[in-house]
């Protein structure tokens, strides 16, 4: 059996390191091929992304090809829609054979009951963030933005993206707020109080840690490619494991 392999947070196209980010982040994906028998993308890899019927957004050309090469090599991939991608739609599956998932998924990984995920939406702590999320993920959005010029709807999604990192750095938000304030433990233990689960591995929070929930049950957040390199590795004994990738 070999390792399932997690990470989130990316935002390739943000940043003046993006590209660089992108080709370390392929260097990962090439020393894991070997032996990795599942890969999951918690969310936000883009930092923006909308499928267009006839186009295909500028950029992300390593990664899509790299993604496509392990995808053909018979790793099976899942992709967890972030709130800065989740207008991806059907790209990802009709072009590279990725799963897509919308929402937290309950899977059995190496005989552990699993609860996997982005992260955005849970536990509603913050009732603007829910009504902005419902608003993006509405037909008459997604409408609207095919309607627009794609140079105008990218530089709106940028500027929105700069402004939420700028937001979140002066509330000093990308750390553990505590049990009773994060969304994603809040949610993780309601599920945890009408099933069992061995983890809840999230991203969304670029917040690297593991957390006893109780119940046998641990909560880790993948912490974020953008700024740590870090990932999670699901070992075929059924221990999970937080590690930083060390490019060589």
């Amino acid at each position: 059996m070999a390792q399932i392999v997690f990470l989130s947070d990316a935002h390739l196209g943000s940043g003046a390191d993006s590209a660089e980010r992108e080709r370390q982040l392929c260097r990962f994906l090439d020393s894991i091929k070997a032996s990795c028998s599942h890969l999951f993308l918690l969310g936000d890899i883009f930092d923006f992304w909308f499928t267009y019927r006839h186009l295909v957004p500028r950029g992300h050309t390593r990664l899509l090809g790299k993604l496509a090469e392990l995808s053909d090599s018979g790793i099976e991939i899942h992709f967890f829609i972030g709130n800065h991608d989740m207008w991806v739609f059907d790209y990802l599956s009709s072009e590279l054979g990725i799963i897509t998932h919308s929402e937290p998924k309950l899977l059995t990984l190496h005989g552990r009951r699993c609860l996997v995920g982005h992260g955005d939406g849970l536990g509603h702590t913050d009732r603007w963030f829910d009504f902005v999320r419902l608003f993006f993920r509405s037909r008459f959005c997604q409408r609207l933005f095919k309607m627009l010029p794609s140079a105008f709807t990218f530089g709106i999604a940028h500027r929105w993206s700069d402004s939420n990192k700028r937001r979140h750095a002066r509330r000093n938000m990308l750390r553990y707020l505590g049990d009773d304030r994060e969304g994603i433990v809040i949610h993780c233990k309601q599920v945890l109080d009408k099933i069992p689960l061995d983890y809840c591995i999230f991203g969304h929070r670029h917040t690297p840690l593991t957390r006893d929930l109780g119940h046998g049950c641990t909560y880790l957040n993948t912490g974020d490619w953008l700024h740590n390199r870090n990932y999670a590795v699901l070992h075929p004994d059924g221990s999970l494991e937080l590690l930083d990738y060390k490019d060589e």
